[in-house]
């Protein structure tokens, strides 16, 4: 059932108050805030109802109230503002980000600590996945008689590559049969593409020279099929040491982070805008006092990655949200013009 109006307007109170200054909520706040026009035992008997419905609690004896998982949650789907970042935090996030780059992964990474700067949170973000990313160019670069850089430049603009050593050396005919390979088997494939079995069939067809090619296509071959799969950027775990509310537990957060693979998971979730997960709703022990806000960037107009700001359920929602949304329409236009490059 949904909370009264006055409920409601109790509520909001005693989250924002609460994560402004990050001390609980007494009655005499509140009687204060209503002044004469609801009365102190009316104002005790709506928050006692509150916390038997479990939208606030109590942190010790004593104490005022809280925001519980559950208020926290009802306060972001009903109650709080829908805002603009101000002009300072605009220019900001407009200033911080290079708008002359041409790599995805320096925008986001310009982008992660534009975030972790003004939430003082941790940010981590995906680099663009998309079924439809495809191999768009592949280059040899000659290091000396026997190494040689593999490049592989995808459609969403990722650049991946790798040093490898070829024992038998590489000369004009080698160069000549690589490009031909990428040309005829990897430029415009999807990385779904890529499969032993391909790699297999193509050496075989190389007759003699397949053993001087052998580490050029096998790098060639898991450069392409790497793209099938997001890594992370994240900058500002180290903020997380400084919140109180982490006192003692800041490692599990920012082991969770480092690990990668629970919060790709979480990641695959969200929606479109900005989703929430508040404490246990993101299924993870290690982030049950922490809340991910997280939204896509697009690239061309579909969606490619996602923007994460991650930090203690005591966050400023409603500001985060207008900062994360802003870089996210940032990102997405920066990315989609060099898309078209």
């Amino acid at each position: 059932m949904d909370l009264t109006a006055r409920k409601e307007k109790i509520l909001g109170l005693i989250v924002e108050h609460f994560i402004a200054t990050g001390e609980p909520v007494g009655s005499k706040f509140l009687s204060d805030v209503f002044e004469t026009s609801i009365s102190s035992a009316t104002i005790r008997n709506e928050m006692a109802d509150l916390s038997a419905r479990g939208y606030i609690e109590q942190p010790y004896t004593s104490a005022g109230r809280i925001p519980s998982q559950r208020g926290y949650r009802y306060y972001i789907d009903n109650l709080m503002r829908r805002c603009e970042p101000d002009p300072s935090e605009q220019y900001r996030i407009l200033t911080g980000l290079d708008r002359m780059s041409a790599e995805p992964e320096k925008i986001l990474s310009d982008a992660d600590a534009v975030l972790a700067e003004l939430t003082g949170c941790a940010a981590v973000s995906t680099t663009p996945l998309d079924e439809r990313t495809s191999v768009k160019r592949a280059e040899l670069i000659p290091l000396g008689a026997h190494n040689a850089l593999v490049v592989v430049v995808t459609s969403t603009g990722i650049v991946k590559s790798a040093v490898c050593r070829c024992t038998e050396g590489l000369n004009m005919s080698d160069a000549e049969l690589f490009y031909n390979i990428a040309n005829a088997d990897f430029i415009g494939r999807r990385a779904a593409e890529f499969n032993l079995p391909r790699l297999q069939t193509i050496a075989a067809s190389l007759g003699e020279r397949a053993l001087a090619l052998s580490p050029l296509l096998t790098s060639l071959y898991d450069l392409a099929a790497s793209v099938s799969d997001c890594e992370l950027t994240a900058r500002g775990s180290s903020n997380l040491i400084s919140r109180r509310e982490y006192e003692g537990r800041a490692h599990e957060v920012i082991e969770f982070i480092n690990d990668g693979d629970a919060l790709k998971r979480i990641l695959r979730r969200v929606g479109d805008g900005v989703t929430a997960f508040i404490g246990a709703e993101t299924g993870c022990r290690a982030t049950e006092h922490t809340s991910i806000l997280a939204a896509p960037y697009k690239i061309g107009g579909a969606r490619a990655g996602v923007l994460s700001v991650i930090g203690p359920m005591r966050m400023d929602y409603s500001g985060y949200t207008a900062i994360l949304s802003f870089v996210s329409e940032t990102v997405s236009s920066l990315l989609s013009e060099n898309a078209d490059q």
